[in-house]
């Protein structure tokens, strides 16, 4: 393994699992602790397109030792696949005898509806050592990058995903102070008339691709009104327009 920078003792044991919250796009953003780990490991895994690239992979780029074994997860979009997921323990799991040590990589944080939490059930039930290394959510980033503080005082703060039925997106989102609408995707159509509706258009914040360099953001009504948004957009809102009122 190699030794980190200031510290000649490792910081991961052997025959262990991390999942590394990595950030949400910018590559700076990884932690100290999550950057240790990923150049000790032996073995580097990540989620990727069914057919394409992986962001996760493309996120850690800059840190990426050399050398390692590479282990890519196809993974469809939609629900969690059960046999994917069976699979990529198995396989991890084979290592994790072995003695390696293996890095999962996740967008964000890995246990802020990241998938590797489909892993670290499998491999904790399986009674490996495995543990989850936190990391900048994407909902922090945005909030950053918007400068639209989430929430204060005794404000209530909602996740809400955007696939929910609208029925229920709009009873979560007319009793909030502040929400976050995530999973924004094919559903932001529905998402952005449940606004309107609850008269909330003027106090929303619109981002997509928050941190990278293809970043997007705009108040809500200022976008046209055959916009589409992409999974990785978000939607902020506060009653009080700015957190600090």
């Amino acid at each position: 393994m190699t030794a980190t920078a200031g510290n000649s003792a490792p910081v991961t044991q052997k025959g262990a699992a991390y999942g590394l919250g990595i950030g949400p796009g910018e590559a700076d953003l990884i932690t100290l602790k999550a950057y240790k780990i990923l150049q000790e490991a032996d073995v580097i895994a990540y989620p990727a397109l069914e057919d394409g690239a992986s962001l996760a992979r493309q996120i850690v780029a800059p840190h990426m030792p050399k050398g390692r074994i590479e282990i890519a997860i196809r993974i469809p979009m939609g629900p969690p696949a059960d046999s994917i997921y069976d699979a990529a323990a198995l396989e991890i799991g084979e290592h994790l005898r072995a003695g390696r040590t293996v890095a999962v990589l996740c967008e964000g944080d890995p246990f802020f509806y990241g998938s590797f939490m489909y892993l670290f059930g499998r491999l904790a039930e399986a009674g490996f050592p495995v543990q989850s290394i936190p990391g900048v959510s994407s909902m922090m980033a945005c909030a950053a990058q918007l400068g639209a503080p989430l929430a204060a005082k005794n404000d209530v703060l909602q996740v809400i995903p955007g696939p929910l039925p609208a029925d229920r997106l709009k009873s979560q989102l007319a009793d909030t102070d502040a929400a976050a609408i995530i999973k924004l995707g094919r559903h932001f159509a529905k998402v952005r008339q449940i606004i309107a509706e609850l008269g909330l258009t003027d106090r929303a914040r619109y981002i997509e691709r928050a941190t990278l360099d293809s970043q997007k953001m705009v108040p809500l009504g200022d976008l046209p009104d055959d916009a589409t948004a992409p999974y990785f957009s978000m939607i902020l809102i506060h009653r009080r327009g700015d957190a600090w009122k």
